[in-house]
């Protein structure tokens, strides 16, 4: 048992989460080593001079945190870092989410959403076959030309519900998250406020955060941003930029109703709020809502790529900009990057305008739908939100299973998920009891079934036997 003991003297906030803060802390630097058993909490609360509630507290923000694990009768136990990451590395632990960095083998993989395999190997072997016989020179060497294919391609992939971008504002990207990062590094300075939701694409927040850029946190709710708390953190706050989701958002796929959408781009007009909108969940379903950039074009980089509905691993992306700003958006791309390799985004350009693009998102799409089927066949009962064409779900966990204890109860019995902490796009104080299963990656529709059996049988026997913040 640990002689460690906090100083609630020190930090910001309630007792209980500066008391779970300062825990963290010295799990990280290692004075909290993992196996550590910490204090029983009535001995720790007497320590210290707190009720036993604000420990309880702070031991379970500690669970959601994936920090520690209880078993009955056996007390609280710091858990080891992933991979047997060292626990006195707090930068690469802030940086790399809840994720193992490498996924173990044995393990079925409900923590990716990448486009399923559904026979891309024979297209792109074809495709690149035709650009090395066209191209022989070009790829052999750094790209000095940038074809205008290319940027018509990305404007037929951006185009969403009548609205398309001139390609004169289109920038070719490797991928999706390169387009976000050289938007936000050319529109923003370190410092600089970006807002995103509690729950988002966190590999974002933290990518702008290893960029100097800070985080204001927004509230939403199922149908998205709320209006009200978006203007509000923007008179507070004043953020440059704001991260957005319109359509089956990710991990809650909340989708914005239009007159919310047509609020946040008056608000962004209002207070001059750059607004990145991501289009890659959007693009899979068959919603006919408008994008914000429909109403604030001026203000709106709309941006989508390859990764969950064509082939993730030919990192083809798009950024629409705002009139005058694709050129700034092109050089911090390469800055950012090193450079558009001119093997792929010919590629990209060739799948998209050959046909072929929008043919195999059409085979995602409909092998996601049968694989959605199975997750509502196997999970019915319980609370979930899905959608047919989205490769993932947002599972509401019954008591008293807590997100990250989940996790580790689901990675024991074979199956990789993510928990909240995933998604948390700062230090939120906001608990969901949600997991995000993404199914698109396993290897076919009998191993999906098979973790979702997993899963279910998880979700029926309780976490009683399992863990418990004693």
């Amino acid at each position: 048992m640990t002689n460690w003991l906090p100083n609630l003297a020190a930090g910001k906030g309630p007792l209980y989460v500066r008391l779970a803060d300062q825990m963290e802390d010295a799990i990280m630097t290692g004075h909290l080593p993992a196996g550590s058993k910490l204090p029983p909490q009535r001995n720790l609360a007497f320590d210290v001079k707190v009720t036993i509630g604000t420990i309880t507290r702070a031991y379970a923000l500690l669970h959601e945190r994936g920090l520690v694990s209880g078993e009955v009768g056996r007390g609280t136990y710091v858990l080891p870092r992933p991979n047997g990451e060292a626990a006195n590395d707090p930068v690469s632990a802030s940086l790399a989410g809840t994720r193992p960095f490498v996924a173990p083998d044995d393990k079925i993989r409900f923590d990716s959403t990448a486009a399923p395999d559904v026979g891309q190997a024979e297209v792109l072997s074809g495709l690149m076959a035709e650009i090395t016989r066209d191209h022989a020179t070009d790829i052999a060497s750094y790209t000095r030309s940038f074809p205008r294919q290319w940027f018509e391609a990305g404007a037929d992939w951006l185009a969403c519900n009548g609205w398309r971008p001139a390609p004169e504002t289109i920038v070719p990207t490797l991928g999706a998250h390169a387009a976000i990062m050289s938007v936000l590094t050319v529109l923003t300075s370190p410092g600089d406020k970006i807002v995103f939701e509690h729950f988002t694409y966190s590999q974002v927040s933290r990518a702008a955060g290893l960029a100097g850029r800070r985080t204001a946190l927004v509230e939403s709710d199922a149908e998205g941003v709320k209006p009200d708390d978006f203007e509000r953190v923007c008179i507070q706050q004043h953020p440059k930029m704001a991260f957005v989701m319109s359509t089956t958002q990710n991990p809650t796929l909340a989708t914005m109703p239009v007159e919310r959408r047509k609020a946040i781009a008056d608000i962004a007009r209002r207070h001059n709020v750059w607004l990145i909108e991501d289009n890659l969940y959007g693009a899979l379903t068959d919603s006919a809502l408008p994008l914000i950039a429909t109403f604030a074009p001026e203000r709106t980089f709309v941006v989508d790529g390859l990764s969950k509905s064509v082939a993730a691993g030919v990192r083809g992306g798009w950024v629409a900009c705002p009139p005058h700003f694709a050129q700034r958006v092109r050089i911090a791309h390469k800055m950012m990057t090193g450079g558009l390799p001119f093997l792929l985004a010919e590629l990209g350009a060739r799948f998209v305008l050959s046909g072929e693009a929008a043919r195999i998102r059409d085979l995602c799409r409909r092998e996601i739908a049968a694989r959605v089927e199975i997750a509502r066949r196997d999970l019915a009962g319980f609370d979930f939100r899905s959608d047919t064409f989205v490769p993932f779900l947002w599972l509401k966990l019954p008591e008293p299973w807590l997100s990250a204890t989940f996790k580790q109860a689901a990675y024991n019995d074979g199956v990789l998920i993510d928990d909240e902490n995933e998604f948390k796009a700062g230090r939120s104080e906001k608990v969901s009891h949600r997991v995000r299963l993404g199914f698109s990656s396993s290897q076919d529709r009998t191993e999906v079934s098979r973790g979702m059996k997993i899963v279910r049988r998880l979700l029926e026997n309780g976490a009683a036997g399992y863990d418990s913040v004693a």
